[in-house]
């Protein structure tokens, strides 16, 4: 059952766009609807139901048009596409999304891999996406890939990111996203990083982290801690940057849910009905799934507990 307790902190989830993308078993639309029906059943307040970028690359991608034309739009949720470019922003507007995300890479070599083009033509392209989506009403999330570091470049100065984090609000974005597409963000790092993006601009920070190391859901606490209040998740960690070699997945969405409501903090999401939707995915993929949180649960050993500080 949703809890009906105010909401504290805000989940959005991943799984029908980052968490299937680079799955080699195929997803039909059949299936794709399904999966985010049963989220919005879940409490999630907004989903990202798919990206508008080539199919040829992303074939996990393909009509997301039919995914969003034939989903069951519940009140209260949010269903959010990516673009990449003015072509998947016409996309969207054609089937009345009302809120993206777009995203630049604070790494020149993974810009090209991702985007097919330099940064510094990846953030004129999405800032005027940015101008564009918000003159046709919608909300918009603008994010920095590679905001903790880069598998192939090494270290990203945080200036960079916080550069960038400015052109976007300047241009009009509503909120900010700080991506670990490689997972190798830590504690002091994320609480460093937040901690200047706020400073730098008044607009809500989420994170989208992955997980390389295990350390996942501490950097998510050091994020808290630091003030972030919105985080991205997959059913089971699934996910990874499909241009990023053996790229860790998401933090698993029942591990964020448990983690948040150990510590007193209210997710608005029933537990139950997640751990359905994660096993319906383990039957899907064959094989089970990276959370931590539905292996205890499943034999038994986890109890309802607080997390002090």
């Amino acid at each position: 059952m949703v809890s009906e307790r105010a909401v504290e902190v805000f989940i959005e989830e991943n799984t029908p766009r980052d968490g299937i993308q680079n799955e080699a078993v195929p997803f039909t639309i059949e299936e794709r609807v399904h999966l985010v029906d049963g989220l919005s059943e879940c409490g999630f307040r907004r989903i990202q139901i798919g990206s508008f970028v080539d199919p040829r690359r992303l074939p996990q991608m393909a009509h997301t048009e039919e995914v969003c034309e034939r989903i069951r739009h519940r009140q209260g949720v949010v269903y959010s596409v990516l673009v990449l470019n003015r072509k998947g922003l016409a996309r969207a507007l054609a089937c009345g999304i009302k809120h993206l995300s777009v995203y630049v890479s604070a790494s020149e070599t993974h810009s090209r891999k991702n985007a097919g083009c330099s940064v510094g033509d990846a953030m004129a392209e999405v800032l005027g996406l940015i101008q564009e989506a918000k003159g046709k009403g919608l909300s918009v999330r603008a994010g920095v890939m590679n905001a903790f570091g880069c598998r192939f470049e090494g270290h990203v100065p945080p200036e960079v990111v916080v550069k960038m984090v400015k052109r976007f609000i300047v241009h009009g974005a509503d909120e900010i996203s700080l991506a670990d597409t490689p997972g190798v963000g830590r504690p002091e790092t994320v609480t460093d990083l937040v901690r200047r993006t706020k400073d730098a601009c008044d607009a809500p920070v989420s994170l989208h982290l992955h997980d390389s190391s295990g350390i996942g859901l501490a950097n998510v606490r050091a994020a808290w801690k630091a003030g972030v209040k919105s985080f991205d998740s997959s059913c089971g960690g699934l996910g990874g940057c499909p241009f990023v070699p053996s790229a860790p997945g998401n933090i698993p969405t029942e591990d964020l849910v448990h983690l948040f409501e150990s510590m007193g903090v209210e997710t608005g999401i029933s537990p139950s009905m997640l751990s359905s939707v994660v096993q319906e995915l383990e039957r899907k993929l064959g094989r089970p799934l990276g959370s931590r949180h539905c292996g205890l649960e499943a034999d038994g050993l986890h109890a309802p507990g607080t997390l002090l500080e």
